[in-house]
Order: structure tokens, then C-alpha cells, then sequence
């Protein structure tokens, strides 16, 4: 299974709903808060070009927001993904 990085806030209503996906997928994830770490919005920035949360990437794969999670869902992107092909 590939690594999946969330980094998000405890307060963002998308950022919840991103994890609600990921966790009825059942996938372990690793949440990086970027208001404990106010260097993680620069490394968001540099590793994305946006400065927005939540930003997700799924093996190395930056797969962009809470939005961009739902549309590869939608289109039964999400599950290949989550599995590594």
C-alpha cells in the first residue's frame, strides 16, 4: 500500500472530508497539521505551487484537494490508487 500524506488543519471542514474518504477506505494516512508547523505551508507551496489545504498525495502522487479527491473517487480512480497501481 503507498504512503499517503494529508496535509491539512484540525478546523478545515475539507480537510475533514478528505480524511472521511480516506477513512472509509480504510487506508492508514499520515496527517501533517500545518498549524503546529508553519514551515509545512511553505513545503505545501514549494511541493504544489498552492497554498491551500487539505493537499494530498498518495504514493509520491500529489493529487491536489478535497475536491480533486472526490472527482478520482467519482471516476473509481481512488481505489487503484490506494492499492499502488
Amino acid at each position: 500500500m503507498p504512503e499517503i500524506l494529508l496535509y491539512a488543519t484540525k478546523f478545515c471542514p475539507y480537510c475533514r472530508r478528505a480524511r472521511a474518504l480516506l477513512d472509509s477506505k480504510g487506508v492508514s494516512y499520515k496527517v501533517l497539521d500545518v498549524n503546529q508547523n508553519p514551515a509545512l505551508w511553505k513545503e505545501i507551496n514549494d511541493r504544489t505551487g498552492r497554498n491551500t489545504v487539505p493537499q494530498i498525495f498518495i504514493g509520491g502522487r500529489h493529487v491536489g484537494g478535497c475536491d480533486d479527491l472526490y472527482d478520482i473517487e467519482r471516476r473509481g480512480e481512488l481505489d487503484p490508487l490506494l492499492q499502488g497501481a
